[in-house]
């Protein structure tokens, strides 16, 4: 049963995480299976994502994000008193200038890892071929607050054997959480999309698409236009709204979000990274520019969606912050109503789960 109270509120179990990629399940990307909910009427309609464009048409813009995944988890080990401690895993979250990263510390736990907060500052990491990240200073913390508050995201300065990605590359592994019960190649963790390295976790909701969608997308005569949102690491465990991320809109989405607009058509945001971005540099209006920077954007029912109307995602944690940003889109009842759809006929949750394609 879902709770609706001041959040949407629900249980998950664990048969319903993707443990492992569709591929690996026997699918092509594009066969997971997609739930259409119709926020004007709520009409559910169970399909697979092969059959997106049929939700389609030639008035629409479907916005993509051509971030790619880099491998943001390192190896890493504490050091004490001049020697070397426990072993712990590091994840790269966001970049703040070559040298210095935002970073989470995660500790190995029975299922996975779980976040490392008893860091200090000063503490040196060692990371794999001599490299290394020393915590400077706990990210968006109130000072006053440390340190008697544990910290779960710091800034750290890091000595690296070569460029950021470069090192990554070779040393790390993509950001797995404890329902992936192993580790898969970076591959698994790249959209069609994927153009520019920087998020540190798969913007996921466009995973499904494949070259033949994207085909038929065109033959429909329904453009995709891309823009760049770099994500940092999720907030599982601690339900935090979203940290600022990096973000670019050109000029040609913004022309083709607002063409749409103007014939009547419908802005399909491929996930929330995607909505986040848009909004970021829409008018009170809806009429999207050009812009690039920081987004510490977080949208809520209260605050509403100017320029997105229709959106493809995936399907989020119970009280996650993300689910804000669908309820302003779809509302609370309507998405309370999709979510237990989505529990009642076994949908799978995470990134390499099936789809939601909420639409007017």
């Amino acid at each position: 049963m879902i709770a609706l109270g001041t959040v949407l509120d629900f249980q998950v179990s664990d048969e319903l995480a993707a443990h492992e990629p569709p591929e690996v399940r026997g699918l092509a990307r594009d066969q997971v299976r997609m739930m259409v909910s119709r926020t004007r009427d709520d009409a559910i309609t169970h399909t697979r994502f092969f059959d997106f464009p049929d939700f389609l048409t030639a008035d629409d813009v479907v916005v993509v994000n051509a971030s790619a995944t880099i491998n943001a988890a390192l190896d890493g080990e504490r050091a004490a008193g001049g020697s070397r401690s426990s072993d712990l895993v590091l994840h790269l979250s966001t970049p703040l200038s070559e040298n210095r990263w935002v970073v989470e510390l995660r500790q190995h736990a029975d299922k996975g890892t779980t976040p490392l907060l008893d860091a200090e500052v000063g503490e040196l990491i060692h990371l794999p071929a001599g490299a290394s990240a020393r915590l400077v200073v706990p990210y968006l913390e109130d000072p006053d607050a440390y340190p008697r508050r544990r910290v779960r995201l710091w800034i750290a300065e890091l000595t690296l054997t070569d460029h950021a990605t470069t090192y990554t590359a070779q040393y790390g592994t993509p950001i797995r959480y404890s329902y992936v019960r192993k580790s898969w190649p970076l591959s698994y963790y790249q959209t069609i999309f994927a153009a520019e390295s920087g998020s540190a976790e798969m913007p996921s909701a466009g995973r499904g698409f494949t070259q033949e969608i994207v085909e038929r997308l065109a033959r429909k005569g329904v453009r995709i236009a891309r823009l760049v949102l770099h994500t940092g690491v999720s907030s599982l465990e601690a339900d935090e709204p979203p940290y600022p991320e990096r973000y670019r809109v050109p000029n040609s989405t913004a022309l083709a979000v607002n063409s749409a607009r103007s014939r009547g058509g419908r802005v399909v945001a491929v996930g929330t990274t995607v909505v986040r971005a848009l909004e970021s540099v829409a008018d009170a209006d809806g009429r999207v520019h050009t812009g690039e920077g920081w987004t510490d954007l977080v949208i809520t029912p209260e605050r509403g969606l100017r320029v997105v109307d229709s959106m493809l995602t995936g399907l989020h944690e119970p009280k996650a912050s993300h689910l804000a940003m669908l309820e302003a889109l779809a509302g609370r009842e309507h998405l309370a109503l999709a979510y237990e759809a989505a529990l009642r006929h076994h949908y799978l949750w995470h990134e390499f789960g099936d789809l939601h394609l909420i639409t007017s």
